[in-house]
């Protein structure tokens, strides 16, 4: 059945009562039969059709991630939709493109968030948090999970176990200050780690990386004898993999979605099935592409046994639950 819409939080309301509303997240969470309700949430409801996979009996979970991005990237260098520049000029325009993540990506989306019910995972660079710390603050006060994803635009694969460790003691740091939660999970740059990177990430007391495609369900790994959880990112419904193709319009997304949907949410009649979904600030935040993500969203919520959850509480179930895949 449909999911119920959420009270939207007008966004000029917002910033003067963000503090408030950031202390009293904790207070604000329940469960119900074992799935998070976060605030503005509509609790879930019981399905015809119940499935012993997933909480509530749900036949298919959605996960939607929304990288947070815009003011980490470097000032010259950074990859977008326009032909390569000598590093040696300015990119102006270039600069404008991440910009436009920030001032008007992340807000339409969250509009669209609580227009439609949905809470989400927001994968934030540690250095776009610190030059927006006000937009952090209202994501997860809106209800939604902070997670780690790097303190700098720069690829964890190459940096040294001490550098590496280093950079996610200060994403944790700059997380918490702006928003009073830390992070729990962790997407790398292009999902490329180090050897060094789940173990640093399970002594940090991170729960869960997604940075694995080998799977449509959540997994649990052993890391250092203790599990750690994986849950699967997706290339197939990314934004930032398909934008620059000129076929692939808003409409052809919003057909794309449709179609991975139709297929797992049938297989999800017979076994654990997990949709991943992954935005971009300055791309899926666009007019076009949110009207394709709301028709998505309309059209998944119109079928019995589907869940949006966010990655953190996807990861507590999978850890928590029996039989669950080894990754």
């Amino acid at each position: 059945m449909p999911t119920a819409r959420a009270p939207r939080i007008p966004r000029r309301h917002f910033l003067g009562s963000a503090a408030v509303l950031t202390a009293a997240l904790p207070l604000a969470a329940a469960t119900a039969g074992g799935a998070t309700v976060h605030p503005g949430q509509a609790r879930p409801q019981a399905r015809a059709g119940r499935t012993r996979f997933w909480p509530d009996g749900a036949q298919l979970v959605i996960s939607v991630s929304m990288q947070f991005e815009a003011g980490a990237q470097p000032e010259r260098g950074a990859s977008g939709p326009f032909p390569p520049l000598d590093p040696k000029y300015p990119d102006y325009p270039l600069q404008s493109w991440y910009t436009y993540g920030v001032r008007e990506g992340i807000p339409r989306l969250l509009d669209l968030w609580d227009r439609t019910g949905i809470k989400v995972t927001s994968h934030m660079v540690g250095q776009a948090v610190e030059r927006h710390p006000e937009l952090a603050r209202e994501i997860v006060a809106r209800g939604h999970e902070a997670s780690g994803h790097g303190q700098t635009w720069e690829p964890q694969y190459s940096m040294s176990a001490e550098t590496e460790r280093a950079s996610y003691v200060q994403s944790i740091d700059t997380i918490q200050r702006a928003t009073g939660t830390r992070p729990l999970g962790f997407n790398a740059f292009w999902m490329r780690g180090s050897p060094d990177t789940l173990p640093i990430l399970q002594s940090l007391g991170f729960l869960y990386h997604i940075d694995d495609l080998s799977r449509d369900e959540p997994s649990v790994l052993q890391v250092g004898g203790k599990p750690f959880a994986v849950v699967p990112y997706t290339v197939r419904n990314n934004d930032i993999v398909r934008f620059d193709s000129p076929s692939t319009t808003a409409e052809d997304m919003l057909g794309e979605l449709k179609a991975e949907f139709d297929v797992l949410y049938a297989e999800g009649a017979r076994r654990r099935r997990m949709m991943s979904i992954s935005t971009h600030d300055r791309i899926s935040g666009s007019p076009a592409r949110v009207r394709a993500l709301e028709a998505f969203i309309r059209y998944a919520q119109g079928h019995a046994g589907v869940t949006f959850m966010r990655k953190d509480d996807i990861a507590r179930f999978a850890l928590g639950a029996s039989g669950m895949p080894a990754a």
